[in-house]
């Protein structure tokens, strides 16, 4: 009987991990911590297919200063291939979502370091991707790279990609800081070698991003915010990052030092449809 009860808990406990979506930001609760969330139920998707997309704005248009390396329009990302709905390499927020970071940016900019967004709104059908490529294992192409020590099949069961995902509603943003001027970044090349995303900044793929310990989509516990491990500058990178974002109104998903979202965004409850293109903002 001991190993029948062992046995319904484990698979409860394994159903409940693939449902889970990011954790949704509460208007009273304290800025997370812990390397270990406790994730609300996924809410059920209200999916908007119609563009275009209201209240949205090409941040780039919005605050020029900004830089952008939106990386699911390009072969360079986890999957390895420019990800569906990604028609064009642009950062597409709501209004309220460019104009807190517009503060973020001249917060950073007094600092000396900018802005730099790698993903933005994400249509629901990319979301579908990521989904469908989790179900293919032998699709790895970039696994030495993003997740070299975890299994594809624990990237949804950790948390590392969430469905339905809050980049679906418009006001959360996967970025960093670079200094400014900031230096050139060297194209990525497919099929050049690759270098897991956890090697020091010198070994890694050479984003000119500050060094916040791990590269970007780097699903390894190294890379949760405050991961003990990340010590001395990457920590306190991460921690300027955390605290611009925090004073604008964002709130950071623990598990990813890249993630943030805006506590009162206008669109908690849509999962937009449209697919990322200057034509989807009107």
């Amino acid at each position: 009987m001991r190993y029948r009860l062992a046995v319904v808990f484990a698979l409860a406990a394994l159903l409940g991990g693939c449902s889970r979506s990011e954790p949704r930001p509460a208007p009273a609760a304290p800025q997370p911590t812990s390397a270990s969330p406790t994730p609300t139920p996924a809410p059920t998707p209200s999916t908007s297919v119609a563009a275009p997309l209201p209240g949205f704005v090409v941040l780039t248009d919005h605050d020029p200063r900004i830089h952008a390396d939106i990386r699911y329009a390009t072969p360079h990302n986890f999957v390895g291939r420019p990800i569906t709905g990604y028609r064009e390499p642009l950062c597409l927020l709501t209004r309220q979502a460019a104009e807190a970071l517009r503060r973020v940016q001249d917060a950073a900019l007094a600092g000396g370091h900018s802005l730099k967004v790698y993903d933005c709104y994400r249509p629901q059908p990319a979301v579908d991707d990521f989904v469908a490529w989790s179900k293919r294992p032998d699709e790895q192409q970039t696994k030495a790279e993003f997740y070299p020590d975890l299994a594809k099949n624990r990237l949804f069961v950790d948390g590392y990609i969430g469905a339905p995902t809050a980049h679906s509603r418009g006001s959360t943003v996967d970025l960093t800081l670079v200094d400014e001027p900031a230096a050139n970044q060297p194209p990525y090349r497919v099929g050049q070698p690759l270098v897991a995303c956890t090697a020091p900044r010198g070994q890694r793929f050479a984003d000119n991003s500050i060094d916040m310990g791990t590269g970007f989509d780097c699903f390894d516990p190294r890379a949760h915010t405050a991961d003990p491990r990340v010590t001395g500058t990457p920590r306190d990178n991460r921690r300027l990052l955390q605290r611009l974002m925090t004073d604008a109104g964002f709130v950071n998903y623990d598990r990813e030092w890249w993630h943030y979202s805006l506590r009162d965004e206008p669109y908690p409850d849509t999962f937009f449809a449209a697919p990322v293109a200057r034509s989807s903002v009107g």
